[in-house]
């Protein structure tokens, strides 16, 4: 985040804008997950607002039947720079770019309202 502009990717296999981000690995734990996806989908040092979540959410995804879960998302605040873009990870994101928060693009993730109403309160 940088004040009220979102960093949000094309996200390849959703076809969603979502948050950079990705899954916890066995034994990982979460804020060592968001500093080691940043570095491998955005080619930077995580830079945390605050190291604890600060909402959490599930989604079911989308996709075959049989391949179709539950996604249970913590969601981290990092820093951004809204005057540059990362050297993202093009074959998870085909388009990186900013947004503000009241103007969310078609497709975005869909609990990214709601987290905006929290962090509005």
């Amino acid at each position: 985040m940088d004040g009220e502009h979102l960093l949000l990717g094309a996200h390849r296999g959703s076809g969603l804008w979502l948050p950079p981000g990705g899954h916890v690995e066995p034994a990982e734990h979460p804020t060592d997950t968001v500093r080691r996806e940043c570095r491998e989908e955005l080619k930077t040092i995580a830079d945390f607002q605050a190291e604890d979540p600060v909402f959490l959410t599930w989604t079911q995804t989308l996709g075959a039947p049989e391949t179709r879960h539950v996604d249970v998302s913590l969601w981290y605040l990092l820093r951004g720079n809204v005057r540059s873009l990362p050297d993202f990870d093009t074959s998870e994101f085909s388009e990186m770019r900013w947004f503000r928060a009241e103007s969310l693009p078609p497709g975005a993730e869909p609990n990214l309202s709601r987290l905006m109403a929290k962090l509005r309160k």
